[in-house]
């Protein structure tokens, strides 16, 4: 007899937000991967041009955890002109032990916001400095929502600025955080005039040329760069990347789809350089941030093994609140 159990998105909603504990979560997942025999394969990716489809499957197993998560996770962005949302997605948890499908998490992507936040805080909580008060977030979608809450559980932030592309949605989504978070958020007109002064800063978009440029930056400043999570996409100048302390959440994958891929095809740095990856920070076995002058930057593409950790996490807290339709067969 085995048990299935079926999650919707408002089900899981209810059991999991962007908090602390999903932070240390993620941390954890971090840490595991630096220091255990984690499989994590390459992710899977499909695209489908004649619709801007694109489809990306990732999965990790982690030693000492029951279950591992496979995600599929849809991206069509030409959906909004039919009026669906540009993304969507699902992920199924097995037992490590016998392959057994556990649960179906039918989360539209919600749990990969999650996470994917939840990265951003365990970034600055290492990275940036222990003062940090003042955040820029490039970008105006979901990502920016959640990145700048994410970094109020590990910073004592007290200002924000927005900027995106299209104004109107960094103005409404300045005076949405400004109301939800309870602190002064501000649309700004101009990137750099938003980077000027904030102690970190958030990409958060899907840019295939750099909106955030060297020059711009002052000591002391952390740089998270979470948008480019496919070869074609790159918000940093790459000679940020080699002209501070650098710091990638999967070398191996950073090289292939993230801002170090394109500091590499630049001819700024080596494909075999072992740069510190922030599993390596939070086990302690590669140093964080070293002096308050230095800056810092985050390269996220995104791991699988952050997927089978909420969704681990997710599996748990629906059981204890009784969540979701099981089944037996």
């Amino acid at each position: 007899m085995s048990r299935m159990t079926i999650l919707t998105e408002a089900d899981l909603r209810a059991v999991v937000t962007l908090d602390a504990e999903a932070v240390s979560c993620i941390e954890d997942a971090f840490h595991a991967l630096a220091t255990k025999a984690v499989a994590m394969p390459a992710i899977l990716r499909l695209d489908i041009p004649e619709h801007r489809g694109e489809v990306d499957v990732k999965t990790a197993y982690v030693p000492g955890l029951d279950g591992f998560a496979i995600k599929i996770s849809p991206g069509f962005f030409d959906n909004p002109k039919i009026g669906l949302p540009s993304t969507n997605g699902m992920m199924v948890l097995l037992s490590a032990k016998t392959g057994l499908v556990r649960a179906i998490l039918l989360d539209n992507g919600y749990l990969t916001d999650v996470r994917t936040a939840a990265a951003g805080a365990v970034a600055a909580k290492h990275l940036a400095r222990e003062d940090a008060s003042v955040a820029a977030i490039f970008g105006a979608g979901m990502q920016a929502r959640l990145q700048l809450q994410a970094l109020t559980l590990v910073r004592p932030i007290r200002e924000a600025r927005i900027w995106a592309r299209d104004a109107a949605k960094a103005e409404k989504i300045a005076a949405e955080l400004t109301k939800t978070l309870g602190i002064p958020v501000t649309a700004s007109a101009d990137p750099q005039a938003a980077v000027t002064g904030a102690d970190i800063i958030v990409t958060t978009t899907p840019s295939e040329t750099p909106i955030l440029k060297g020059e711009w930056l002052q000591p002391g400043q952390h740089v998270t760069a979470m948008g480019s999570d496919a070869e074609h996409k790159n918000e940093i100048d790459p000679a940020i990347v080699v002209n501070g302390y650098y710091v990638a959440d999967s070398v191996k994958q950073t090289r292939r789809l993230g801002e170090l891929h394109h500091a590499i095809a630049a001819g700024l740095t080596e494909m075999e350089i072992d740069f510190p990856e922030l599993g390596q920070i939070v086990a302690g076995l590669r140093p964080g941030r070293t002096n308050r002058d230095q800056i810092t930057i985050a390269d996220l593409t995104g791991t699988g093994i952050q997927d089978t950790a909420i969704a681990t996490l997710a599996f748990a807290r629906a059981g204890s609140a009784g969540a979701g339709t099981t089944f037996e067969s």
